[in-house]
């Protein structure tokens, strides 16, 4: 079984920046594809960043270079670095792994006033 849990989360302003981590722990033998995903009220979730099994990148539409993803493969940790915060990336985001099972964990959530 593999736990994931974020942190870093928080109420900003718009304009403002959040660094979010995610730390993986439990019975990993391998991580196929780890990142973030985002859920705001009403809406589905939705990909916001995620290393894939071939370690190349993929971003949300909507990040338009606002955000990066990164890890630190030694402490299976990710980040998420977000700049110039809009009010529409309000949502609780979720750190999201997989290996032989699809792991989440319990979401970290964001707020950004305007």
């Amino acid at each position: 079984q593999v736990q994931l849990v974020e942190s870093g989360g928080g109420l900003v302003q718009a304009g403002g920046s959040l660094r979010l981590s995610c730390v993986a722990s439990g019975s990993i033998i391998s991580l196929n594809a780890m990142g973030w995903y985002r859920q705001a009220p009403g809406k589905q979730r939705e990909l916001v960043a995620a290393f894939t099994p071939s370690d190349n990148i993929n971003y949300g539409d909507f990040v338009k270079g606002r955000f990066t993803i990164s890890r630190d493969s030694a402490k299976n940790t990710v980040y998420l670095q977000m700049n110039s915060l809009e009010p529409e990336d309000t949502a609780v985001y979720y750190c999201y792994a997989e290996s032989d099972s699809i792991y989440w964990g319990q979401g970290t959530p964001v707020a950004v006033s305007s």
